[in-house]
């Protein structure tokens, strides 16, 4: 029979496969390194192989590894929530909550939602991650985020999340303020520009790039940009071109040096859900936040 495994062995673990080195592992747990160690081998021990290789400039995971750490960190951020939930039911309202969000709502809806939790829990800690869906794909199969707002668009993660629509937003072709495309009354007229745009892998942005397939286009994107900031930046700064929420292009700040182009031809909207994992439930400040999250998408 299997030695049982122990939950100190399953931090040691995960600490050290998320660090890379027993050295950092120590400083980021306050456990000396010896007993990371002992943990590891232990639970080599009892799992009956090797999860990590060893080497000069730390340590990799094995392939065995590598699949019992996904299994790990999900068991331990699950403790977690499950722990942080039988305190906020008791009115203890501390924890943390981890969520994602897109570009967009990063900067309209988000700030409403953060400020409103905060005022009436401040006990409780939130931890946001900026960016696209597949960037948050791991860490919401691995538990360590609640969930996220973004875009979507359909694929094989359809068997293990959950896609609740909230929210539709326009998007436009947008240049800096005296750029000498901006009349351009079509996207076959600005074919020849520099284009930059964020990763393809995005799903509206993969749906941008599919419709310019359709149209027989090929806009040269010599730039990706893996942050809305970069390319609001070099689209302000520069005559690159890009495709942006109208959200940012009203924006007071942001918005100030960029310019929409007003196309003949709209562009297809990009529709925003809460995405969680199917086989999850949100603590109850993590199910508020979600609820504060539909309320101000539907006023938006």
């Amino acid at each position: 029979m299997p030695a049982p495994l122990k939950l100190h062995q399953l931090r040691a673990f995960v600490d050290v496969a998320r660090q890379g080195s027993i050295r950092a592992a120590s400083r980021l747990s306050g456990l000396s390194q010896p007993a990371l160690t002992k943990a590891i081998q232990e639970l080599e021990l009892a799992v009956g192989a090797r999860l990590f290789i060893r080497g000069q400039q730390g340590v990799r995971m094995t392939d065995i590894g590598d699949n019992f750490f996904r299994h790990a960190s999900l068991v331990l951020e699950e403790l977690r929530v499950a722990q942080e939930e039988i305190q906020q039911r008791l009115g203890l309202a501390g924890g943390q909550v981890n969520i994602g969000v897109g570009g967009s709502i990063a900067r309209t809806v988000m700030p409403q939602v953060i400020t409103q939790f905060h005022r009436e829990y401040p006990r409780v800690k939130v931890r946001i991650v900026e960016g696209q869906l597949v960037s948050m794909v791991p860490e919401l199969r691995q538990g360590e985020l609640d969930f996220t707002i973004n875009t979507y668009d359909q694929s094989h993660l359809d068997q293990e999340l959950s896609y609740e629509q909230v929210m539709t937003r326009e998007y436009r072709v947008v240049v800096r303020k005296g750029h000498p495309m901006a009349k351009a009354r079509s996207l076959q007229e600005m074919q020849h520009c520099d284009w930059t745009m964020p990763t393809r892998k995005g799903s509206y942005y993969r749906l941008l790039h599919d419709l310019f397939a359709e149209r027989g286009m090929a806009p040269k994107i010599v730039v990706t940009c893996e942050t809305f900031m970069a390319c609001i930046s070099l689209v302000a700064q520069s005559d690159f071109v890009s495709i942006l929420s109208e959200d940012v292009i009203n924006d007071v700040v942001l918005g100030s040096q960029l310019q929409a182009v007003e196309l003949d031809e709209p562009l297809p909207l990009a529709q925003f859900y809460l995405i969680q994992r199917k086989d999850t439930s949100l603590t109850p400040m993590g199910a508020y936040m979600a609820q504060l999250f539909r309320r101000y998408c539907q006023q938006s």
